[in-house]
């Protein structure tokens, strides 16, 4: 039965309304299914997928799919066929759904049926459903009844349903084995039908003996049936049956490799695919079966394809340590021959394999720090440039072209002076004036960028000289990143594509060479002629393109560039939101730019004309005015927030820089001001008493002390917002810990200075895997060095001088002069990862409080689903569990009463299929004492507030939130009220 819902469903433009509720959206759904019309009953059937993709709490899908059930027992066929279709597509679902047996109950009801269809749709819609009833006895019976009928559609459903209940259920598998087997077996049975039911036995493999007994049945009935087709299914039956049993691997490779010889190319390619699956599942296979699948790769004489299949299983079996190890101490001259013959054919998807092949052992080799074969690098060096080429102008080879540029950036992080040789032909590549498809241009600009971050350079580099003399610019360059001799020429080509206004169709080639070249002048200040340069170029393309390059300038430290390009994009937008982000990012930028070059805004533009550092504004005056700018940045982007993008992590980004460099500013009062302010006449006597004699020199001593509270909270404020980050990407969290380090860094060196025993060194976090953390790194390593520079104590006191604060004045410069390389997740959002939380029971109305009977015990019940966006949900990190902390509070606390603690409990709980749920019992009682000195249990009002955390794979907490509060009121007893009234008389 074809399937034409993914048309109706991709087109669908219900549910698009972010402020309609469930509840609104199950009402119109439910009027749809009301209505006297088939095609509007039709139409709200299948739109129930996308409700529970929106709304994927267990009521609402409990109440539907037993709507679903209820038209499915007395609808039509083309109204079953539709909830059949929902039933497959919400597979994920089923689990939530909560009246199990009143749902298979509608469903099974149409088992009885005299009608054919009617029952296979049922048997069909059974099997869909086999993950939550695996162990229904009566489907059970109802599928072996199916397959002994008379009429073909219902025979095919049944055998469907096997395939689905075999794979869920124990009892099922082992019960219908046999019953499989003699179906297989008889002569009765159809041919076609046969091939139906033998996938049926992949799914056999929930104990041993069962297993054994599928396998003995499939090998057995391969000499029986040596017809092709029987053959190819047979064999992925079985090796799929092996893929799950682990053990049978060895034995199943052996089975395959004799078929592998098989005239027919059907039956080949299907050992092929089969071998492939194998590999990709794990890497237990016997000894010399490597050998033979090179030495059979190596005889082959087709077109290419089939070796292309055999280096395919050989390059995912390289993945395994030992395999490649075995491959270079027994096999290396066979790898060698067969590669070479590879590499000069023109087969280009044999050469990819060969080429991943000879770089996985390469890799290897490095990784081990053993010497790679010579003979391997020498024979990719002289076919690299040939295979790049001849795939280049092919469309049709753009994943073997996409393999080759992998494999020459994989390479190039190992062997440098193979990294040289790429670069230079990439930039050939580009330079080049012909003309390829879009798409391999675009591969080869990225691989060029991916090479820039590789030899970028990890340090302070000086100012490199005007580009006009090439030479001079290859004397500077060389021994550094050989991106630079090739700029030259990379602007030249831009520039060109300006003047012959091309730019519109080569804007991609433009975002991302632009890139390039503010990537490799990373840490450094770009001459003046280049930035001209640049903004010739900027200034010939979309918007759209301007921001991302402005990006990648905010990215890689080039605030004075990206600073113009904000503040003319703001002015373009139609958005006030989108005005008022470029214009905080112009902030931002501008405030940077104060830091880096030492003057007014205004003035920076003079900066490659005057260098006298005289013309800089004092430390003090830099940080002051970088400081009012970015709080004022922090408004406008608060501005440019809504309910929809919060800007929470931009905020706070901004925000901790804004501290951090208040606390640089204070520290250096403190220097200013340690000359002017002498310590008071009573110094000497408070460093007695407090026997401190670091107090003896006064007002600098608090000062600094002050400072280190300072840091210690910047660096826990970073600490709390690396946490908050689950979804951003490597460098970015890398970036974030080594700012956190900065702040430890520095506040380590301060306690030197003002404390007799200071606290040991931090850790470093990250040896720096991008060339932003790098550049990042490097400086904090300087600040690292600056700290040896202390004098030495001659006396046996500590002593606190101009010498130690002018040592902490250079710490700062040097903090400073490391550029602010804004992380990538401040703009980009590569995986959005939220949890959406109910909790149990809810207000009668928004705002009221629940009320809770005195005496008894609250049980919160907690729902939430996980919720991804994104090409790609868990790109980075995924949610392994996910912890639910309550906590109760008594808001309302009478006179004379005591405050109470607050009650805090946690529970850790596992989601299933993105779905999660927990409970708390939660006893609320305000204890407190009678005049008698009885115990009295008072009412009140408490506020309960429910938080998830997530928990990755590696066991990582991530304080990702989301919180959601809940009012609770439980009223005065009257019994003990009036027990202690008459208490309280007797007493009188």
């Amino acid at each position: 039965m074809s399937n034409p819902l993914g048309i109706r469903v991709n087109n669908e433009s219900f549910l698009n309304e972010n402020e309609q509720d469930a509840n609104s959206c199950m009402t119109e759904l439910d009027k749809g299914l009301r209505s006297s019309k088939v095609g509007e009953q039709c139409e709200a059937i299948v739109r129930f997928p996308k409700l529970f993709e929106k709304y994927p709490f267990p009521i609402l899908i409990n109440s539907s799919f037993l709507k679903l059930a209820e038209f499915f027992q007395n609808g039509s066929n083309l109204l079953r066929l539709w909830v059949l279709r929902v039933c497959q597509q919400s597979e994920k679902h089923l689990d939530k759904i909560l009246s199990v047996d009143e749902f298979v109950k509608r469903i099974f009801f149409v088992t009885h049926s005299n009608n054919p269809i009617e029952r296979a749709l049922a048997i069909r819609t059974l099997g869909a459903v086999a993950r939550i009833i695996p162990e229904k006895q009566q489907v059970h019976h109802a599928i072996r009844q199916a397959l002994d009928s008379h009429d073909m559609v219902e025979v095919e459903a049944a055998i469907n349903a096997s395939v689905q209940f075999a794979a869920q259920s124990k009892t099922f598998a082992v019960s219908m084995c046999s019953k499989v087997a003699t179906m297989i077996e008889s002569l009765n049975t159809p041919i076609n039908m046969k091939l139906q039911l033998i996938p049926v036995l992949r799914h056999m493999h929930h104990d041993a003996n069962t297993a054994a007994l599928v396998k003995t049945l499939c090998i057995n009935l391969l000499p029986k049936y040596p017809a092709e087709n029987f053959v190819v299914v047979i064999l992925d039956s079985l090796s799929k049956l092996s893929c799950e049993t682990l053990v049978d691997i060895p034995d199943q490779v052996n089975v395959l490799l004799g078929y592998l010889s098989d005239p027919r190319r059907k039956v080949r390619y299907q050992v092929l695919r089969s071998l492939q699956t194998l590999a990709e599942k794990g890497h237990l296979w016997p000894n010399g079966t490597v050998r033979n699948l090179l030495t059979i790769a190596k005889d082959c004489r087709d077109d290419g394809n089939e070796q292309s299949l055999i280096l395919a299983v050989v390059m995912t079996l390289t993945k395994c340590p030992v395999t490649c190890h075995s491959l270079l101490s027994e096999e290396q001259q066979l790898v060698y021959d067969l590669c070479s013959g590879c590499l000069t054919l023109e087969h280009h998807s044999a050469s990819a394999k060969a080429l991943a092949i000879l770089t996985s052992l390469i890799s290897y080799c490095h990784v081990e720090q053993i010497p790679p074969p010579v003979k391997y690098m020498n024979l990719i060096t002289l076919h690299m440039e040939s295979l790049i080429v001849t795939a280049l102008p092919q469309e049709k080879f753009t994943r073997e072209f996409c393999q080759y540029l992998k494999c020459g950036v994989q390479l190039s992080e190992k062997d440098a002076q193979f990294g040289e040789f790429f670069v230079d032909l990439m930039g050939s590549l580009i330079l080049d004036q012909f003309t390829y498809c879009e798409r391999h241009t675009v591969l080869i600009c990225e691989t060029f960028a991916a090479l820039g971050s590789q030899f970028t350079s990890n340090k302070f580099s000086p100012l490199l000289p005007p580009y006009e003399d090439r030479m001079d610019v290859d004397e500077a360059s060389s021994g550094q990143n050989p991106i630079h001799k090739l700029l030259p020429d990379i602007l030249r080509k831009l520039l060109y594509l300006v003047e012959k206004k091309l730019a519109d169709k080569n804007v991609q080639f433009i975002e991302i060479m632009t890139t390039v070249v503010l990537q490799a002048h990373l840490g450094v200040l770009i001459p003046d002629n280049v930035s001209a340069a640049l903004e010739t170029v900027v200034s010939s393309i979309n918007c759209w393109s301007q921001y991302r390059i402005a990006r990648s300038a905010s990215r890689y430290g080039q605030h004075f560039i990206s600073a113009r390009i904000y503040a003319k994009l703001s002015t373009a937008v139609s958005l006030e939101k989108l005005h008022f982000f470029l214009t905080a990012l112009s902030q931002i930028s501008k405030a940077e730019c104060v830091l880096m070059y030492g003057r007014e805004y205004e003035d920076i533009v003079k900066v490659y004309k005057t260098t006298n550092p005289d013309d800089f504004l004092p430390l003090s005056q830099r940080l002051e005015k970088s400081i009012a700018m970015y709080w004022k940045a922090l408004a406008t982007l608060k501005a440019s927030s809504s309910p929809n993008h919060p800007m929470t992590f931009q905020s706070e980004f901004i925000k901790l820089r804004g501290q951090f460099l208040e606390a640089l500013f204070t520290a250096v009062i403190t220097k200013n001001t340690q000359l002017i302010t002498l310590p008071p006449a009573i110094a000497q006597s408070l460093a007695q008493n407090s026997r401190d004699h670091l107090q003896m020199y006064g007002h600098v001593t608090n000062q600094l002390r002050k400072s280190v509270k300072t840091f210690k909270v910047c660096e826990d404020a970073y600490g709390k917002l690396y946490k908050s980050a689950f979804d951003a990407d490597p460098c970015t969290l890398e970036y974030i810990q080594l700012a956190q380090y900065l702040c430890a860094v520095l506040e380590n060196s301060v306690e030197a200075i003002c404390f007799v025993t200071p606290s040991d060194a931090p850790n470093q976090p990250t040896e720096g895997g991008f060339p932003e953390t790098r550049l990042f790194l490097n400086g904090c390593q300087r600040i690292i060095r600056e700290v040896q520079k202390h004098p030495k104590e001659t006396g046996s006191k500590k002593s606190i001088t101009t010498e130690h604060t002018q040592i902490l004045l250079n710490q700062i410069e040097m903090a400073m002069s490391v550029p602010l390389c804004m992380p990538r997740f401040f703009f980009q959002v590569l995986q959005n990862t939220t949890i959406k939380l109910s909790v149990l029971p809810q207000p009668r109305a928004l705002g009221e409080p629940v009320n809770v009977q005195p005496n008894s015990n609250l049980v919160v019940k907690v729902e939430g689903v996980i919720q991804h966006t994104g090409t790609k949900p868990s790109m980075f990190r995924s949610i392994d569990q996910v912890q639910l902390t309550l906590i109760s509070q008594l808001l309302t606390i009478r006179p004379n009463e005591m405050k109470q603690n607050d009650t805090v409990m946690t529970q850790t709980v596992k989601p299933h299929r993105d779905f999660l749920s927990g409970s708390f019992l939660l006893q609320l009682s305000n204890i407190q004492t009678s005049t008698m000195g009885t115990p009295i249990s008072m009412g009140g009002q408490w506020q309960v507030t429910v938080e998830a955390c997530v928990i990755d794979q590696a066991g990582t907490l991530w304080n990702t939130g989301p919180k959601t509060a809940l009012l609770v009121r439980v009223p005065d007893d009257p019994t003990k009220q009036a027990v202690a009234s008459s208490s309280s008389l007797r007493r009188f």
